[in-house]
Parts: structure tokens; sequence; C-alpha cells
């Protein structure tokens, strides 16, 4: 694997009525201080959704680390490694992984299905609206349309 990123497979468990004890959903865990799984506890955690067919960025971040997971629908992060290399990690809410990009890494993430996709972020350093440390990337040799249905 390379040093550029990281993933992580997240823990999910099911989850039990009190009653009769059949399954009524599951717990994904994300994130226990204990774990020590971030190199950096959370400054600022949120959700953002990517629209069917669409793709956010890419683009880099000059001071923060960012961690990943999709918790509804499925994403496709594509990551342009040091050497270039373009490397494709699948998220989803049945397959839960946390994909760590650190500060000055070139990403974006898609959503090839048909549904909304619903991402959470944890990053290190929190964004306020004038920091101006997203720079946009154009990935001009990476090939985007085997991707369109």
């Amino acid at each position: 694997m390379s040093n550029d990123f990281r993933i992580i497979d997240l823990e999910k468990h099911e989850t039990k009525d009190i009653v009769d004890g059949h399954v009524n959903g599951n717990l994904t865990v994300i994130w226990r201080d204990w774990d020590k799984i971030l190199l950096d506890p959370p400054k600022m955690v949120y959700s953002t959704s990517v629209n069917p067919g669409e793709i956010k960025g890419p683009h880099l971040h000059t001071k923060r680390d960012s961690y990943f997971t999709c918790i509804r629908g499925s994403v496709i992060f594509v990551i342009k490694n040091k050497s270039g290399e373009y490397i494709e990690i699948e998220s989803s809410e049945d397959k839960p992984t946390l994909i760590h990009v650190p500060q000055n890494i070139p990403s974006a993430h898609l959503n090839p299905t048909s549904q909304i996709s619903t991402v959470l972020t944890l990053a290190n350093i929190a964004w306020k609206p004038n920091d101006n440390e997203m720079k946009n990337q154009i990935f001009d040799d990476y090939d985007w349309k085997k991707w369109k249905k």
C-alpha cells in the first residue's frame, strides 16, 4: 500500500431488537479515540452529498488531512499518488471503508450509481470560509468516461 494515503476497513456490527433479538439494523464504527486510527483527532466532522453520476473534485488541501467514508450509497474515490498513478477505492454503506487523504494529495470522489450518495468527512483542521487552502486540480489523463452509463 502507498504511504500517500491509507485505507481502513471499518467495523460493522448488527444491532438487535431488545424484545425478540431480530436484527433491526447495524452500527458502523467510524472513529474512537482509543483506536488511534487517526493521526490527529478530528477538529471538524461534516457530511456531503454526491448526486448520481456527479464528480466532486479533483482538488487537494494544502493544510489539512481528510478521512472519508461513504455512509449512504456508494462512492469511488480517485486518488493521484505521488508517483502520478491513479488509485480507485470504493467506499459504500455495505462495505464501509475509511480513506485517509493527507494534505497535498489530490483526490476526487464520484457517484457511479443512480441514487444520491452521502460521504462523512473527518478533518484534522476545521474549515473557515476564508481559508483558501483548497486547490483545484485537473486529472486530464484520467478516464472519467468509464464511469458514465
